[in-house]
Formats: C-alpha cells, structure tokens, sequence
C-alpha cells in the first residue's frame, strides 16, 4: 500500500504537496470515490485526475553522463547527475550507470516509463561499448554471447557481441544486472578499463552529438519511435 500522494507524485509530474492540493480540490478520485487527503492505494485500486490533460507535461531528455559522476548520490559529498542536470521540474533517471561507467541515461518527469523500460522480461536492448586491459579473442566473444554463470548461481541472457578491436568490443544486453558487463569481464580474467552506454533500443547517444556532460529533450519522431519500442501509450 502507498499512500494517495506518494502515488500520484510517482506516476505524475508533480510533489506530493501538488497531489495534496488537488485531493483538497475534489480532483482526485479513488474508484470513482473522491479521494481523502493520507488515503492507502493498493495495486489493484483505479485513480483518476479531472483535466488530466494539465498535468500530463511528460518530458524526456538524454544525458550523456560523464565518468566519475554517480547516477543518484549515495553521500553528501557526491557528486550526481543533479549537479549538472538543472531543470525547473522534477525529474529521476530510468535506470542507473555506476559511478566509473560513462554514457546515456534517460531523465524524465514519467513514473510510468520505468516499469515498461526496466522489467527485465520485456527485453530492452542497452548497447555499451567495452574497453578492457587485456586481448579480447573469439573464446572470450563466444562466452559472453552465450551467457556466463556468475557468482550467486546466476547465468546471464544471451547477448550480442561485436569486437571491434583488439580491447575493445560491443556488447547488447536484454538485462541489467548490477555491474553485469563488468562482472562477465571479470569471469573470463578481463579488467574493464572504460566502459560506455551508447544506446537503448532506437535511441542512439551519437544521434545527438552530446559532449560529455550535455544533455537533451527528446522529441518528435525519435521520441515517437522510442517509446513505440517499448509499447508505450
């Protein structure tokens, strides 16, 4: 159970406070019920706004998200992509790169988009591109292709694999594990040395010829085709 304005601040682009208004305002019901302000909302509870349409100022941006920065901060002292994200509006990144990871990252202000783009059976494609510290060859290609079994009993999807250099090969994955790509490296004696987020399903970071750093919307018919990919109404 969540609590009513949690809820909307979650699937909404607005606070909590926002959400409190509009149940005090009689906007907000719950089962064809007016909601009440601490209200609980369970999963199979139906929520509705009137003049939804205000609301829905759904935006979508890119980042091409420097190394050494962390996706959220996880100490004061951090730095995250807040600190070089600034925008007038909340929003939160769909997924996550680890700190020492480089590459693109979705910003929005739509709860709706990470449970479509992150549940691990709907098979998203994220392309990186791997450097390591030793001589990639076909066996280690091979391995990586067909799935690794990791420590905890787990074994990874199938992947695709292209090398493209004698360090350096790509690598799609359907699945994000915490520190996958670094961990298979690790299981075939391979040190990742940099390691670089370069698209998800259509939306490709060299499209936008982001600096590192740099971050765009998203829209028109790349954003159409994107959210197409994944289903998205």
């Amino acid at each position: 159970m969540t609590r009513i304005n949690k809820y909307l601040a979650e699937h909404y682009p607005i606070t909590r406070k926002q959400a409190d208004n509009l149940i005090t305002q009689k906007k907000v019901f719950v089962n064809g019920q007016l909601a009440q302000i601490g209200q609980a909302i369970g999963n199979t509870d139906k929520v509705e706004i009137t003049e939804l349409e205000k609301l829905a100022q759904y935006k979508y941006f890119i980042l091409n998200k420097p190394k050494g920065i962390a996706t959220l901060k996880s100490t004061p002292n951090e730095r995250d992509i807040y600190s070089i994200v600034k925008l007038p509006f909340k929003t939160f990144p769909v997924g996550r790169l680890d700190k020492m990871s480089s590459g693109l990252i979705l910003l929005t202000n739509d709860g709706r988009l990470g449970d479509k783009l992150l549940n691990p059976n709907n098979s998203h494609q994220k392309e990186y591109i791997v450097t390591t510290d030793k001589t990639v060859n076909s066996d280690h290609v091979k391995r990586l292709s067909k799935g690794l079994m990791l420590e905890g009993g787990y074994k990874t999807k199938k992947a695709t694999v292209v090398q493209s250099n004698d360090k350096e090969f790509h690598i799609t994955l359907t699945e994000g594990k915490k520190h996958q790509i670094r961990r298979m490296c690790a299981k075939l004696g391979l040190q990742v040395v940099k390691l670089e987020r370069v698209r998800i399903n259509t939306l490709k970071l060299e499209d936008f010829a982001l600096q590192s750093g740099d971050f765009a919307q998203i829209t028109g018919d790349v954003l159409t085709e994107f959210l197409n990919t994944i289903n998205f109404k």
